[in-house]
């Protein structure tokens, strides 16, 4: 082979390497274009798919979960309805909203009327016209509170609700869930625990509460007070709260009574409707709230109601005699426990008494007072059970009948003493 044609084999060969090695760039090239439309087109695909799922998500529902973001189109927005949420305490309401009545109280008033003759407007007629002035008596609705139906029996059906409610009344009638007016007896009422039992035909009785145990309540419990605030309007009206205290002394119409206190909201009208817990179980009767101090000033959330262990005691005689005939000793007590150490120490109760019921009055001759028990004691145990509070004294009282004779222990001055007491009946 000549030399010239080795130059120009090897000029072609340089030519196809340059040739191949653009064609391996442009390759290269090509695959990182193609690797870049892909991922442009993955992305693209990526988010298409995420604009359609939100999109879909959105008409859908709102979670409203916590870092959560929906995307809609402008005024789409709809209501998600894929789950429900419920307050824990509806299912509690549920179990008594139907139990929950309005009591009206109706009293008779009177009014004047005159009629006229015709003649006599134009001055003709009898001079003694006047005679025909007469006076009507008419029912009128004077008050309202509220009513659990709590039991059937005999074909009636029975309801709890305050004393003060009904008291007065001329005629007693009971609105139920339904809206339903009806009259309604009164089985029998006292003042005392304020307390009254009604009755009317167990035919209009679609559920009943059941009550459940006092005594096991603790301060901070989730209550719901139901009835009808400033009447019947506002029927089956509920309010949320917490035991304040499950045992709270105070004094009304002249008696002392254990009552739990709450802070749910209780008005004028949400006398005698249902404190009930967590479990849907009537745990106390709504009674009175606290308004205002000694001191004139506003006060909010103090409620007081009819703890329930006492509620059956009661409403079960007046079911069975119409009354109370209550056993008592004739004392006034406060429960230590609820006592600063100021006061302890002004009352001379020994520091290592931590529960009991301070003796502040005895009433000259009382049960008490005949068997030797004076102020200053302790009661700490009757019939030979512990006393912490009012409530323990009265049910072990009111399991005895008037007559009946009551070892009561106290501490006096550091010293254990008991004494047997003979039941009087209460005045």
């Amino acid at each position: 082979m000549s030399e010239e044609q080795d130059k120009q084999r090897n000029t072609r060969k340089k030519e196809n390497n340059r040739l191949l090695t653009k064609a391996a760039i442009i390759g290269v090239v090509a695959g990182l274009l193609g690797g870049g439309i892909a991922y442009g087109g993955l992305s693209a695909a990526n988010l298409n798919s995420n604009a359609s799922s939100s999109t879909a998500s959105s008409s859908s529902s709102n979670t409203g979960e916590t870092g959560s973001v929906t995307t809609s189109s402008s005024g789409t927005t709809k209501v998600n309805k894929s789950r429900t949420t419920s307050g824990t305490m509806t299912s509690a309401y549920k179990k008594v909203k139907n139990s929950v009545i309005s009591v009206l109280n109706y009293k008779y008033t009177s009014s004047s009327s005159s009629s006229y003759d015709i003649y006599s407007i134009f001055g003709y007629g009898d001079s003694d016209s006047s005679d025909s002035s007469s006076s009507k008596k008419s029912l009128t609705l004077y008050s309202e509170g509220s009513g659990v139906i709590y039991t059937t029996a005999n074909g009636k059906g029975y309801i709890v609700t305050n004393n003060h409610v009904i008291s007065g009344a001329a005629k007693v009638k009971v609105m139920l869930d339904s809206g339903k007016t009806i009259a309604a007896k009164v089985v029998g009422k006292d003042s005392t625990s304020d307390l009254a039992v009604l009755s009317i035909d167990s035919k209009y009785v679609t559920q009943t509460a059941s009550f459940g145990d006092s005594s096991s309540l603790q301060s901070a419990q989730t209550v719901i007070a139901i009835g009808s605030p400033e009447g019947y309007e506002y029927a089956s009206t509920v309010t949320q709260g917490i035991i304040s205290s499950p045992s709270r002394t105070i004094t009304y119409n002249s008696n002392q009574m254990t009552v739990i206190q709450t802070d749910a909201a209780i008005n004028s009208g949400n006398s005698g409707g249902p404190l009930v817990n967590s479990d849907g179980q009537v745990i106390g009767i709504n009674s009175m709230k606290l308004s205002s101090s000694s001191s004139g000033d506003s006060v909010e959330g103090m409620g007081f109601a009819i703890p329930s262990n006492e509620v059956v005691t009661i409403v079960n005689q007046l079911v069975k005699n119409g009354k109370i005939t209550r056993p008592q000793l004739g004392i006034k007590v406060a429960a230590i426990d609820e006592l600063n150490s100021y006061y302890k120490k002004q009352l001379g109760i020994s520091t290592s008494l931590k529960k009991g019921l301070y003796v502040a009055g005895v009433t000259s001759g009382s049960a008490a007072a005949s068997a030797g028990i004076k102020k200053g004691d302790v009661i700490t145990a009757a019939d030979g059970k512990t006393v912490n509070d009012v409530a323990t004294l009265h049910s072990i009282l009111y399991s005895h009948s008037v007559g009946d004779k009551v070892k009561i222990t106290v501490n006096r001055n550091g010293k254990t003493m008991t004494f047997t007491v003979t039941l009087q009946a209460s005045n």
